[in-house]
């Protein structure tokens, strides 16, 4: 307390000899401007901070939606030709020894009509071909094909090309083709189940079609992207020259020797790897600089608006305050003037601006000053009479309960159970009911206030209305209005006829949801006419308690939560109603609105 004090002495004794003006321009330049200038240039720093780890975060993400839709596709020509190089019959056909060339027709045939339309479902397939050496089976230059030896395929001799595949480990292999980088080859071995080899299905993929869309212009042309297979072979590349070569000659050598899954930074240059299943990995090498030069300019941008309207505002206050001071002034005089009891003082107004509507205000103000201020001895004299009134408020509820002790005493003198249970009943019902010093309360008490007013009309009713409760726990400590929940089970009783329904039954629920309360009765009464409920759901409905009693919780409801509180009724004529209330989640006793709900 004695610091504050003496650093507003201090202030005080320091700007006592400026004017308005310059304190108003010191205070601003103390509180707007430094201030400003500082947090432009701590959150410009801040955001490059944050841009960068979005930016990874962004660029692992893409390289994995990548990597996903790269294995899709991959998956899609693998099953191709898994599928061609596993059909039994095929592997039949090209393992049996033929005596007559009808029967290589029909196999000829077989081969068109089972695969020749198959090979047409992908896009980017530029060649088809099943190779076989079966000597007795003849080359039909369609789908059927002997590895020669004067034919090239993907820039190799036919047979050596056939040759090089039989004696690869690998039943499926990717490689790129010689004689075009931006070709792709896919082969797979024919086997029958022990193992023995009658052929290779060979697929030739335009690399462009197949890949391409992946590959175009990566990260807005601030990066590359590679497919390297397990043997550290490029497949594909957003650099056309790096295609078909090895890692070790590649501008992704210096990077690989990271370890998998971490994102090293080398001379701006960020490697971020994804495997994918059938061993190949999507590599994305990304130049972090091009990413945030953007943001370095919109960081440039705001701080030179900043600087820019900042000098500005400056400028204009200088202006202004001319202007407003000396009206400020003239106010002033004309308020010592109201001071004194002047009432008739008045300021004369030429501009329309805020001052001018406070002119404008001063001057209904100076006239209607006299009636207020006798308006508040009024007041005063009311607020006088509604203490007494309270008073005598209290009085009433004290009567009441003293009474009720004393029958239960005479009734537990007569072992009158059913009495003391009434009696209690009712205490409890009244303890909530009388308390005109509470509006609002917690949903424990306001059910215990239902509960005793449903245990009276059960000790009225015995074994004609079925009441079912269902209450989640963790509601119970939460606030709402008093007296929402009593008056519609009233009206299931007085309104509803629920107690001369056969099988009759209430079912009252509240539940929590993610940010409000809601309260449900049911019953199966006998419902409320279509032209009445419409009334009482628009509120217009007052010609009974029912309608007045459902608009009076409307009306609270909008008093202490606004457009949160809602109040929703539905009804079918003798079958049942069901009145819905939904509150948001209050852990503090709530207030009245004074905006739309007050």
């Amino acid at each position: 307390m004695r610091l504050r004090q003496r650093l507003e002495q201090w202030i005080i004794r320091m700007t006592r000899s400026m004017s308005m003006r310059k304190k108003i321009v010191l205070f601003y330049g103390v509180i707007v401007f430094l201030p400003t200038v500082l947090l432009a240039i701590g959150a410009g720093y801040m955001t490059l901070h944050i841009v960068r780890g979005n930016y990874m975060l962004t660029i692992k993400e893409a390289v994995r939606q990548s990597a996903q839709s790269i294995e899709f596709r991959k998956q899609s020509y693998d099953l191709l030709a898994t599928r061609t190089a596993t059909d039994g019959e095929l592997v039949s056909r090209l393992s049996r020894d033929y005596q007559d060339i009808s029967e290589q027709y029909a196999t000829v045939q077989y081969v068109d009509r089972a695969f020749l339309f198959t090979s047409k479902y992908l896009p980017g397939i530029e060649n088809f071909r099943i190779y076989h050496t079966n000597d007795t089976l003849v080359q039909d230059g369609g789908l059927l094909w002997k590895p020669g030896k004067q034919r090239t395929l993907s820039g190799l001799i036919e047979q050596d090309w056939y040759e090089g595949r039989l004696r690869s480990p690998d039943n499926l292999a990717w490689t790129n083709a010689l004689d075009d980088k931006t070709r792709l080859v896919v082969s797979h071995k024919i086997l029958n189940p022990y193992g023995d080899v009658y052929g290779i299905v060979y697929l030739r993929l335009n690399y462009n079609e197949v890949f391409a869309e992946s590959f175009d212009h990566p990260f807005d042309g601030a990066g590359e992207m590679f497919i390297v297979d397990s043997d550290e072979q490029i497949i594909a590349s957003s650099e056309s020259n790096e295609i078909g070569s090895r890692l070790s000659e590649s501008s992704l050598s210096e990077y690989w020797s990271s370890p998998e899954g971490t994102a090293v930074t080398v001379d701006g240059m960020v490697l971020i790897r994804q495997k994918i299943k059938s061993g190949w990995t999507v590599a994305a090498l990304v130049h972090l600089d091009r990413l945030e030069e953007q943001s370095k300019r919109i960081f440039y941008y705001i701080v030179g608006g900043i600087a820019f309207f900042l000098l500005l505002s400056t400028f204009l206050i200088m202006v202004v305050l001319k202007n407003v001071i000396w009206r400020i002034r003239k106010l002033g005089t004309r308020m010592m003037d109201i001071s004194e009891g002047y009432f008739e003082a008045t300021v004369r107004n030429r501009d329309s601006d805020e001052l001018g509507e406070l002119e404008v205000l001063f001057n209904s103000m100076s006239g209607r000053l006299r009636k207020l201020v006798e308006e508040h001895a009024e007041v005063i004299l009311k607020e006088r009479e509604q203490s007494f009134k309270a008073l005598q408020a209290q009085i009433n509820p004290h009567f009441i309960y003293n009474s009720l002790s004393l029958i239960r005493w005479r009734a537990m003198d007569v072992k009158d159970e059913i009495q003391i249970r009434t009696i209690d009943a009712l205490t409890t019902f009244y303890r909530l009911a009388l308390n005109n010093r509470v509006n609002v309360t917690r949903i424990r008490d306001e059910l215990e206030h239902l509960k005793a007013y449903v245990e009276i009309q059960q000790l009225r009713y015995p074994d004609q209305v079925l009441v079912e409760w269902q209450v989640e726990a963790d509601v119970l400590d939460l606030y709402t209005i008093k007296l929402i929940l009593q008056p519609i089970v009233e009206n299931c009783y007085l309104h509803g006829g629920i107690t001369t329904r056969k099988g009759a039954f209430i079912q009252i629920m509240i539940s929590k949801t993610e940010d409000a309360i809601q309260f449900q009765i049911f019953d199966n009464g006998k419902g409320i006419e279509r032209e009445k409920l419409e009334l009482i759901k628009t509120g217009s409905y007052i010609g009974t308690k029912n309608g007045f009693g459902m608009n009076n919780i409307r009306d609270r409801l909008a008093l202490y939560f606004g457009q949160e509180g809602r109040f929703e009724i539905d009804s079918m004529e003798n079958e049942w109603t069901a009145v819905t209330i939904h509150i948001p989640i209050c852990k503090e006793a709530p207030e009245i609105k004074k905006g739309d709900g007050a």
